[in-house]
Formats: C-alpha cells, structure tokens, sequence
C-alpha cells in the first residue's frame, strides 16, 4: 500500500511544481502581479490619449515613436506616470478625463512606452505606492510655484 502512494506523489510532483511555478510568477520567481480591474492601457490610449498622442498636437510625444519617448522613459515609471497624472506641459491632469484611475491611467502610460521600446509593465500595487509617492513630491513643486 505504501509503494502506491509513493508512486502517486511521485506522479504528481511535476503538476505541483508546475503549479507552484504559475501561482509565484514563472521561473524567474517575479512577484509581480499588475493591479486587476478597470481598463486596460490600450482601451484608455483609444479612448483618451490617441487624440493628441496620435497627432503629437501641444507637442505630444508620438505614439511608437521611440526618440520622442527616449528622454520620457528614462525619467522612470513613477515619475513620468506622476507627472502626467497632475498634468505636465501641454497635458492636462489624467489627460483630460477625471473619471480615470491612477492604474488605468498608468497601464496607458505603460503601453505608450511599451509602444515606444521601453520595458514597462501595467503596474503592481508597489508601483502605483511609488507612483503616489511621486505624484506627492510633484505637487508640493507645483504649489511651491506660485
């Protein structure tokens, strides 16, 4: 009796590892896992961001086009999605539509940058607290300002 039990577990560690391996993030061992519900980026770029980012209208950055974003993308995910979420330049807060949440608006800005050759992710829980953090920090320079 011993024996079949044995052989059985045996038989079933693949299944539990591969198991194991989609419920922790794949074989990397990445936790992250982006923020559920609402939107996603391409949907919120149809319906709010494609107007100017389409056109480049108030000097937008092209949609796909990689030297407009280089410099964007470099400043980082937080702050590029803070800035954009308070409004910057041209742009106004949450580009426009105040019914957005911050992670739809940063799976959006994630996608455009996507779009533009970087390597952002729709965002988990951490980076929309790093996102806040940012949006924070933007703020107090506005006010500061004026």
């Amino acid at each position: 009796m011993k024996a079949k039990h044995s052989i059985r577990a045996l038989a079933l560690a693949p299944v539990v590892l591969a198991l194991g391996a989609c419920v922790s993030g794949g074989p990397s061992g990445s936790d992250h896992v982006p923020v559920a519900g609402g939107k996603s980026g391409e949907a919120v770029y149809q319906q709010v961001c494609r107007a100017c980012h389409e056109t480049g209208v108030a000097k937008a950055p092209k949609f796909g086009d990689r030297e407009a974003w280089e410099g964007l993308i470099e400043e980082g995910q937080d702050v590029l999605t803070a800035h954009a979420w308070v409004g910057v330049r041209g742009m106004p807060p949450r580009g426009g539509d105040p019914s957005l949440t911050l992670a739809e608006f940063s799976r959006a800005t994630a996608f455009m940058a996507r779009a533009a050759g970087g390597d952002w992710r729709d965002p988990d829980t951490r980076m929309l607290e790093r996102i806040r953090h940012e949006e924070k920090k933007r703020l107090k320079e506005i006010e500061k300002k004026k």
